[in-house]
């Protein structure tokens, strides 16, 4: 694919000629301006100067699975399955359910440097735009339905939490049920789909997306206060395949603890790391709304909050933290 082969060589961020970029991949000029403008949809900032050439506005490392693997662990590349990375999908869990679907291994994973229909909560859009960003999802199969499988995504954004403190990443925190937050701003978030049986086999698709470079048009279109990694820590933000190799490593290392050990192994750590726990909230259901005080998670993983000196739970909705 012309694009992808065109993107590894602007990688490096400097001018390169129509005419030499022609020579170097075998095409005509026509077509490497149509790739110019493939890379461009996807939402790749590109200059285009007369007598100088095409450029990408600054250096950008692809994904690769040879060198992002190469930062798995032992244990991690044990469970590591099939690994497909893609220069742009629609979305890379409906991607792997259809692998799944196909009888694909357990731990395979599929990136994608851009998402054209990129999915969160409730069937939001997830921005997904060719910027440097982390797009990735993991198969994983149990084979009997795990207890508690609500809190797989909770357990999961500790490993990833984690993952990130231990490379120098200061203050992020989790917002119930799957945002990873930093000082309040997402800096990402999880994503799981089921596919499950009372009595039978279960597999699960983990979907994960992490801010690593979001330019400021696409901060505006998120319509809600957001980070990314290199303003917040710019020296782990490259190179990429290292910091997606370290996040599918912890990824896939918190599966096989969930499946042996379930969210016990995990919930202290969540209980460190949560960004409402304590605080005044509202919380945002299909049909109402509540305020009061978050206390936590239970055992199923459900936000308990204190309204009117009555405990409740809620399994599902949108967490805000009220104005002091």
């Amino acid at each position: 694919m012309l694009p992808v082969t065109l993107l590894h060589v602007l990688g490096d961020g400097r001018f390169h000629s129509g005419e030499q970029l022609a020579a170097q991949l075998g095409v005509s000029r026509a077509a490497v301006w149509k790739a110019v403008r493939a890379l461009r949809s996807l939402g790749m900032p590109t200059d285009a100067v007369r007598g100088r050439g095409y450029r990408l506005q600054r250096p950008f490392e692809p994904l690769q699975a040879p060198r992002l693997t190469a930062h798995l662990s032992e244990a991690g590349r044990s469970l590591l399955g099939d690994v497909d990375v893609h220069l742009a999908l629609d979305s890379t869990s409906r991607w792997l359910r259809e692998r799944a679907s196909q009888g694909a291994k357990s731990g395979s994973l599929c990136l994608a440097e851009a998402q054209t229909a990129g999915r969160g909560r409730r069937e939001r859009t997830w921005l997904s735009p060719l910027t440097g960003n982390i797009y990735l999802s993991v198969l994983w199969r149990f084979d009997h339905l795990p207890p508690r499988l609500g809190t797989l995504g909770l357990a999961l954004g500790v490993a990833v939490a984690q993952a990130l403190a231990a490379r120098g990443v200061e203050d992020v925190a989790l917002k119930w049920p799957n945002d990873l937050v930093w000082r309040g701003r997402k800096l990402g978030g999880l994503l799981i789909d089921a596919n499950a049986q009372a009595a039978g086999p279960c597999s699960v698709v983990v979907g994960f997306g992490l801010n690593v470079h979001l330019p400021d048009p696409y901060r505006v279109e998120a319509q809600q206060p957001v980070v990314d990694l290199a303003e917040i820590a710019p020296d782990v933000a490259g190179p990429r395949n290292r910091l997606a190799g370290v996040l599918v490593d912890a990824l896939l290392r918190a599966l096989g603890t969930f499946q042996t050990a379930g969210f016990p192994a995990f919930a202290r750590a969540w209980q460190g790391l949560d960004a409402v726990a304590g605080r005044e909230v509202e919380v945002r259901g299909p049909t109402a709304s509540v305020r009061g005080t978050a206390c936590g998670v239970d055992a199923d993983g459900a936000l308990q909050v204190l309204v009117d000196g009555a405990m409740h739970r809620y399994s599902s909705g949108d967490v805000s933290v009220r104005a002091a």
